[in-house]
């Protein structure tokens, strides 16, 4: 991939990412269809009973399939807001906007999530004037405070930030849209990008026939097995899981996988302690708690902190901006967060990962092991020390 003036070759790039995951996908789906013991059919499902499902959209008409074992994994799709759905203007999400064959000149995103940011990131490097509309008055609102108050300023700078705002009505024409604010005010831009969350699939597959229950925000529950209100049916992934990550579907399809062969010896899915990056510039980790949710569940807590540039290797190169926050128990040092923004941090978060899933503590984990002079992960180590200052 060549940088260039004013963005990047956005079509090599893209070619380049979707060769490889069009051409795993369709590796995959050939491998289930070789499978003497597998029976794939492409279309759309709903149960219609107990542990019973009607295969729709198939040349020959419908299938019905009842199994003794059913695992939901169906999957999430984007929320769009009524002011965007109702407009009968064109928009993309997560889901299509990275196909697209140019970058737009002007890109106006609804939402300031990870997703959000994420992908303002690439449209941004990709030459694209950035409108981001946030309802919050901080982009990445459930991050750390300090992550989000700092990530804020920072991006201020790079892109038209519209915040504490709501979009009420969407008008223009197709490559010329005019967004109107909860304000009066309004925001041109040739694309909409909506990433105002996901929500689950649920709707979609009549699960009270099966007897599968679901919260009120649409996920099917599930206990820490993975097992649903209705025997022998399962779910994973982002129509259940209450943290809609890769890595996390991942392990819930591990346990999954076990428990359908084991019913006796079941293993469960631990979601208290799961780390989350955001891919931006600057890196942004975390796991474990926030400030604010210490202070809310009533915790005392101290907080120790250390700058990059404070180490040798952030001094050298000269980063200004990152920095790391740990979270701990006064006494015990029993580790409660951690968040990390900067250079490398979703690589440097790990041993604090490592740390909460085993019961590590603070002082422990800054003076057992060595810290090597003069890797980044120093960051790590003095902001763990600060908690003894």
């Amino acid at each position: 991939m060549d940088a260039a003036a004013g963005g990047l070759r956005w079509r090599a790039a893209r070619d380049r990412v979707f060769r490889r995951l069009d051409a795993e996908r369709e590796k995959g789906r050939k491998g289930r269809r070789g499978q003497d013991f597998v029976t794939v059919y492409e279309g759309r499902a709903r149960f219609t009973g107990p542990r019973t499902l009607r295969m729709e959209r198939f040349a020959g008409g419908p299938v019905d399939v009842r199994a003794a074992q059913v695992v939901v994994a169906a999957g999430g799709r984007p929320l769009v807001p009524p002011a965007v759905a109702d407009s009968g203007l064109p928009y993309e999400t997560s889901d299509t906007v990275m196909r697209i064959d140019e970058p737009p000149r002007r890109l106006a995103i609804l939402g300031g999530g990870y997703i959000a940011a994420e992908l303002a990131e690439v449209f941004a490097a990709a030459g694209s004037a950035v409108t981001i509309v946030e309802k919050e008055q901080r982009l990445l609102g459930p991050q750390d405070e300090t992550v989000a108050q700092r990530f804020t300023e920072l991006v201020r700078p790079r892109y038209d930030l519209r915040l504490g705002r709501e979009v009420t009505r969407v008008g223009g024409s197709p490559g010329a849209l005019r967004l109107t604010l909860d304000d009066g005010s309004t925001a041109e831009a040739d694309t909409l990008l909506v990433a105002v969350g996901r929500i689950a699939n649920s709707d979609r597959l009549d699960l009270e026939a099966a007897g599968v229950a679901t919260h009120d925000d649409g996920r099917v529950i599930v206990d820490r097995h993975q097992r649903t209100s209705a025997e022998g049916v399962f779910a994973l992934g982002d129509i259940s899981s209450p943290v809609p990550l890769k890595h996390v579907a991942n392990r819930e399809a591990e346990v999954v996988a076990h428990n359908l062969r084991h019913p006796d010896d079941l293993i469960s899915c631990d979601h208290e302690q799961v780390p989350a990056a955001v891919f931006t510039q600057p890196q942004i980790a975390s796991v474990g708690l926030t400030e604010r949710q210490c202070r809310d569940r009533g915790l005392d807590y101290a907080a120790g902190t250390a700058c990059y540039a404070d180490t040798a290797y952030g001094w050298a190169m000269e980063d200004t901006t990152g920095f790391c926050k740990v979270l701990a128990e006064p006494g015990s040092g029993r580790l409660l967060g951690a968040h990390l923004m900067g250079p490398q941090a979703a690589t440097l978060i790990q041993p604090l990962v490592v740390a909460l899933a085993l019961g590590i503590d603070a002082a422990t984990l800054a003076r057992r092991p060595y810290w090597i002079h003069p890797a980044l992960t120093e960051v790590v180590d003095n902001a763990l020390r600060d908690l003894d200052r």
